[in-house]
């Protein structure tokens, strides 16, 4: 096997590939990359058995072939070179010669016998616009449980229907749920699917590479997801299970209602939290008219308070919250200016939403703590 390719071609392809490699592995050859060389393009391919991703990119083959190849050290080195020609080959045992202007490298394969095989993509479910994909993703990717035990929740539920794109996740304190009204091409009625949380982070990387026109073709078979984009496809290995009744979770009323600027919200929660509790994270929310007050205490630290200003001319109330659980819902709202707090009581969970918003909806649920 032997290939030459730009150096920023043939990284932006590694640099997607190896967010699904395994870093920590008792089979050495999950590590390595699998490199095969054809006619006029070169494929790559990595997986960990729970995640995989192929993609193909053109190149200069001088002979085709294929092998595996230490992923990190290849990116490393890659990444390092100058902008010019990279040459890639293949010697005798596996061992692989990489070249650009001055630089030489070589570095130890394994056989590809010992590769994993990544099973064939079905046909086509579903046809999902690639931008309304990644912005629902990235509202809702944070509230996935990380908890292994919970497993219907270590992932999102993914909801499809002819005229929407809806994404919902919980880790049972918060509830993040995001909704465009897209055509989905391919679904009659409804496509419901559980989406892996690994799967959701590279699904986003690949997705940003992408231009606002993309399409990502859904399909799945007996044990696998796999969302193909051009000439890159990403596999996920199936969620099995019922996904919670998210429904049953979202406030039927909330009476008391405030705006605030995003901005200054977050820097206020950030002040803030410099002095909340470093297990609960815990600051309290007090309501009323003209003012919203912010405030944290700590036996160990001590105790801070912000106040801001706003149209709030309902009832007094206070409410307690995980700063970081607001922090996370700002943080993925992009150019929106204005959000909304809308509360029931002190007991019941807290709901926020971005203002202004056209074409879309999102929800962000948050259960209060005692403080």
């Amino acid at each position: 096997m032997e290939f030459s390719v730009k150096k920023s071609d043939l990284l932006k392809e590694l640099d997607l590939a190896q967010g699904v490699v395994e870093r920590k592995t008792t089979i050495p050859i999950l590590s390595n990359l699998l490199i095969e060389a054809e006619a006029d393009h070169v494929r790559l391919s990595a997986t960990d058995l729970e995640l995989g991703i192929y993609s193909k990119f053109a190149a200069k083959v001088k002979k085709q072939g294929a092998g595996t190849i230490p992923a990190r050290r290849l990116v490393e080195i890659v990444r390092s070179l100058p902008e010019a020609e990279v040459r890639l080959k293949m010697l005798e045992n596996h061992w692989f010669q990489l070249t650009c202007e001055r630089s030489s490298f070589k570095l130890v394969g394994m056989a590809r016998d010992n590769y994993p095989s990544l099973p064939a993509v079905p046909g086509s479910l579903a046809s999902v616009p690639g931008a309304a994909l990644a912005t629902v993703l990235r509202r809702t990717a944070f509230a996935v449980s990380s908890e292994e035990s919970r497993y219907t929740l270590n992932g999102a539920l993914l909801l499809l229907k002819p005229e929407t794109l809806t994404m919902v996740a919980t880790d049972g304190h918060r509830l993040a749920l995001a909704e465009a009204d897209v055509k989905v091409g391919g679904v009659s009625n409804e496509l419901r699917i559980l989406v892996p949380r690994k799967s959701m982070g590279e699904l986003e990387k690949l997705l940003g590479g992408a231009g606002d026109d993309a399409v990502v073709e859904l399909s799945k078979d007996d044990s696998h997801l796999f969302f193909s984009l051009g000439d890159r496809i990403l596999i996920a290995r199936l969620l099995t299970g019922q996904f919670p009744n998210y429904e049953a979770v979202l406030p039927k009323e909330t009476p008391r209602v405030v705006e605030l600027e995003k901005d200054a919200l977050g820097s206020a929660l950030r002040r803030v939290a410099l002095l909340a509790d470093e297990r609960s994270h815990a600051v309290k929310i007090q309501l009323d008219k003209g003012r919203l007050d912010l405030s944290s205490t700590s036996s160990e630290y001590g105790e801070a308070q912000e106040s801001i200003d706003t149209d709030y001319q309902d009832v007094a109330m206070e409410i307690g919250f995980n700063y970081q659980y607001l922090l996370d819902f700002l943080g993925v709202l992009g150019d929106t200016a204005r959000i909304r707090l809308e509360l029931q009581d002190e007991q019941s969970a807290g709901q926020l939403r971005p203002v202004g918003e056209e074409n879309s909806r999102y929800r962000y649920v948050v259960m209060p703590m005692r403080i």
